[in-house]
């Protein structure tokens, strides 16, 4: 799992990471909005699950729902 922090300044994606203890994957900083637009994503929270081969599994807004991921997740 890869976080992508975009919205706010670079500053607040780290208070971010230490509030909520974001240590168990990845975080990473888009200031372009480029992952967005790669995705089509258009507000957060956004998921999207990506295969091994690089195609993307499937995708939604709003919070993190274990079942949507473990069903995106047992197709790739």
């Amino acid at each position: 799992m890869v976080g992508v922090g975009t919205q706010d300044s670079l500053a607040e994606a780290y208070d971010f990471v230490a509030d909520y203890g974001t240590t168990s994957f990845l975080m990473t900083w888009d200031r372009g909005f480029d992952s967005w637009n790669h995705f089509g994503v258009r507000g957060q929270p956004a998921f999207i699950v990506i295969g091994r081969d690089g195609a993307v599994l499937g995708g939604w807004y709003g919070p993190l729902d274990d079942a949507k991921l473990n069903e995106a997740l047992a197709q790739g």
